[in-house]
């Protein structure tokens, strides 16, 4: 469903990363886990996971990486920064994906993303507090350097604040007093969990990353496919 939205700010989270609030002209129906498109053109509608939680009425939230290599999304910013300097709304197209939360599962959850693919775990996370999910949460994310990792030290907060949440940032390339995990982050998850049997697991980032998951866990760590959640799935 097409749907007009306010663009009520535009602001960086992180080098070539930004925040993005919009505010729909009606509500719209979405889980938490799902993506929406920016209409760019009547052919031209380009995916970016909602950040926000459906338990945040009113407003969308997106993180966009906008790096100047990556016109794809660049230009989604740029269109969003001249329509809140002309006071214009934007289109968007939602709600779509299948990978959405089992919030009805009661099996422990696992949580992996690479860069911006946090705001895909991001929503879910804040799904699964506003719903008082009590299972153990384990979230991993992964990216090249701790600048990447824009929301490291609120993650830090909720886990420290909920103590069914398990936060493992894992960086590419380590300042000197990093005390974290260091190189992939699908490395880390094997090296931490002997079976993944039990768990229901989400995946965003790269396509060849959520591929790289699906097979290494299932064949390594027992992870079963039907339980295992990655947008990417229905491309690869």
């Amino acid at each position: 469903m097409s749907i007009q939205c306010e663009v009520k700010s535009v602001q960086p989270l992180a080098a070539n990363t930004y925040r993005i609030l919009l505010k729909p002209e009606q509500a719209i129906d979405f889980k938490a886990g799902q993506y929406l498109l920016a209409v760019m053109g009547e052919k031209d509608k380009r995916p970016f996971s909602i950040a926000s939680s459906p338990c945040r009425e009113g407003e969308l939230e997106l993180h966009i990486g906008a790096a100047e290599q990556n016109a794809y999304a660049l230009e989604v910013v740029e269109a969003m920064k001249a329509a809140l300097d002309c006071n214009e709304p934007v289109v968007v197209d939602a709600a779509h994906g299948e990978a959405w939360l089992r919030h009805e599962s009661e099996r422990p959850l696992l949580m992996i993303a690479g860069g911006t693919g946090f705001s895909y775990i991001r929503s879910m996370l804040d799904n699964c507090i506003s719903r008082g999910l009590t299972q153990p949460i384990f979230v991993y994310w992964g990216g090249r350097g701790i600048d990447q990792l824009y929301a490291n030290e609120e993650m830090q907060a909720l886990a420290a604040k909920h103590g069914n949440i398990t936060y493992v940032p894992v960086v590419e390339n380590a300042p000197e007093n990093w005390s974290g995990k260091v190189g992939n982050v699908l490395d880390a998850v094997a090296e931490d969990f002997v079976c993944l049997s039990a768990y229901d697991i989400y995946v965003c980032g790269r396509f060849e990353m959520a591929g790289a998951a699906r097979e290494r866990f299932c064949n390594e760590k027992g992870a079963h496919r039907e339980h295992m959640f990655a947008d990417a799935f229905a491309f690869i």
